[in-house]
């Protein structure tokens, strides 16, 4: 009986439990359910509120937005700011926007769910004051600060720094201490410094000024500047300070002007890239057959319009159409060079003058027929997304990475190029060529195929320089025109023939007219490099790296 009665507790003890543990967990679900129920309404009640026409009402909407833990918030500020944020005139239902045919396609912003297209008369957008732009974009930093990404992170924290005040001030000291990236932890000092500086304590104005001066943003030299002035007109101000103070500034600006050395040494490089990949084609032509091609600047024109074709037959790979353009525009002005030196120029040999008037003559057929084919407006090439945008090295200092891409390409084409002429037998018979044409031919070498075969050669790297050239402006039929000077003057300078030459030349001349631009115009920097070449030739007409052989002259 004792032991019927202890099993019988047992079931009655557990069956208890169980009721007790029903009753409390049962309505987890539930009251959740009815949390994130309220959480809706609330956040639907204040983007309600972004359509009211008071800035007031606009800008508590803002403040209450700015404290929702919600992904859909960026979403939204973003949308504000970009004109796209709209509200139905019937029931006030806020609603992102896209312009279609004339139309708006409407989608939800609660749940992205699509409302359909309608007429601009039955929306309106959400207007905005410079006020509310201000505190949109103070707000979209803050989310960013919370970003996993810690260039996110370290964009948000920039974006704080154009004003300081004490609530960052206080936003930034919290970020410190849970913060482990060392970009974003440098930008957080400076944006504690950039408060600090205005403090009355010494001390914390010394370490303030400290911190600056290793700073390269343009507001950290500006707040320096500001009390450096400020210290050399008033006698209240700390000696000590005053000169922290000069001594900060007079290093900021040695450093700005040492990345403003290295950017116009760079957009050199840039600029010598490009004339490297226009000469180097023009070098090998007028090297092997003394051949005057006014020419050469529409063959870079058509690779740079075969970029544009490739690019209408790949839409939807843009990224990769760029690849595909390089053989593309090779081929197409290679045979092109081909065509003309067996149509034209084989008929000229010998007679430089007469080649320089043809090959004019054909440069101006070439324009009117892409003026007949693809009108005379330029054509927009579009740039890929691997091409796009900049590598910030740091505030004072950005490289854009289309340049940069083309530099290194240069190079690439410049090196394949010069080992193919060391290593291939048509390399050796075409400098054969070059050196002795009549003991070339002796030598049972087709000399009117190396030379047919050399002009397509030089024409189809003048086509991948016209590939490179259309991500760097638009594509046009004068596009060659602005560089065919300038790739004469290479190759004159560097060495006729000479593919070192070219590339020395092709830098130097670059780098030498991005440094004289700014005090000289771009006009007069030309006419001055010019009036070197000039000089240098009476010098040496055989350029810095003449051609060698007993039939070089």
């Amino acid at each position: 009986m004792l032991q019927n009665s202890g099993s019988s507790f047992k079931l009655i003890s557990i069956a208890i439990l169980t009721v007790i543990l029903a009753l409390f967990l049962l309505p987890l679900p539930i009251v959740q359910a009815a949390q994130d129920s309220a959480k809706q309404s609330s956040f639907e009640q204040i983007v309600t509120l972004l359509a009211q026409k008071s800035f007031k009402e606009k800008a508590k909407a803002l403040d209450a937005l700015s404290h929702v833990d919600d992904e859909r918030v960026e979403r939204i500020l973003n949308a504000m700011l970009e004109s796209r944020l709209y509200y139905l005139k019937s029931d006030k239902t806020v609603v992102f926007t896209e312009k279609v045919d004339g139309l708006y396609q409407l989608n939800a912003v609660l749940n992205q769910e699509s409302l359909g297209t309608v007429k601009k008369k039955k929306i309106k957008k959400i207007s905005l004051n410079n006020k509310l732009r201000k505190k949109i974009r103070l707000i979209l930093a803050k989310i960013k600060l919370s970003h996993p990404d810690a260039a996110v992170r370290y964009s948000g924290v920039k974006e704080l720094l154009k004003k300081t005040s004490a609530e960052t001030l206080f936003l930034f000291r919290e970020l410190r201490i849970q913060e482990n990236d060392d970009a974003v932890l440098e930008a957080i000092d400076t944006g504690i410094a950039l408060s600090e500086i205005e403090s009355t304590d010494v001390s914390t104005q010394l370490d303030a000024i400290k911190v600056l001066g290793e700073s390269l943003l343009p507001v950290a030299r500006a707040k320096v500047a500001a009390l450096a002035v400020a210290a050399g007109n008033a006698e209240n101000i700390d000696l000590k300070v005053r000169q922290a103070a000069e001594k900060s500034l007079k290093k900021i600006d040695g450093s700005l002007e040492f990345y403003a050395f290295i950017e116009k040494l760079f957009f050199g490089l840039s600029l010598g890239s490009v004339l490297l990949l226009a000469a180097i084609g023009l070098s090998i032509t007028f090297g092997v057959m003394g051949v005057i091609n006014m020419a050469h600047g529409e063959l870079i024109m058509i690779g740079a319009y075969t970029t544009y074709v490739i690019q209408l037959l790949m839409p939807n790979n843009i990224g990769m159409s760029v690849i595909v353009a390089i053989p593309a525009a090779f081929i197409v002005a290679g045979l092109v060079g081909i065509a003309i030196e067996r149509g034209v120029i084989r008929f000229l040999y010998g007679r430089p003058l007469e080649t320089l008037l043809a090959t004019f003559g054909i440069s101006l057929i070439l324009q009117q027929l892409v003026r007949s084919v693809f009108s005379p407006l330029n054509r927009i090439v579009e740039t890929p997304a691997w091409m796009s945008g900049s590598w910030e090295i740091n505030s004072a200092l950005a490289i854009t990475y289309n340049r940069l891409y083309i530099v290194i390409f240069s190079l690439m084409v410049f090196f394949a190029l010069l080992v193919f002429l060391k290593k291939s037998v048509f390399g050796l018979q075409m400098r054969a060529v070059t050196q002795n044409r009549q003991m070339a031919k002796s030598m049972g070498i087709r000399s009117t195929w190396v030379d047919a075969l050399t002009f397509g050669l030089g024409s189809g790297i003048a086509g991948v320089a016209g590939v490179a050239l259309s991500q760097l402006t638009n594509v046009g039929p004068n596009l060659g025109q602005a560089y065919i000077i300038d790739s004469f003057m290479v190759v004159v300078f560097g060495g006729v023939g000479n593919l070192w030459g070219t590339l020395v030349g092709a830098f130097s001349l670059g780098i030498v007219n991005k440094f004289l631009e700014p005090w000289a115009g771009a006009v007069l920097a030309k006419i001055l490099v010019l009036v070197f070449i000039i000089l240098f030739i009476q010098s040496r007409p055989k350029g810095l790296f003449p051609q060698k052989g007993r039939a070089a002259e």
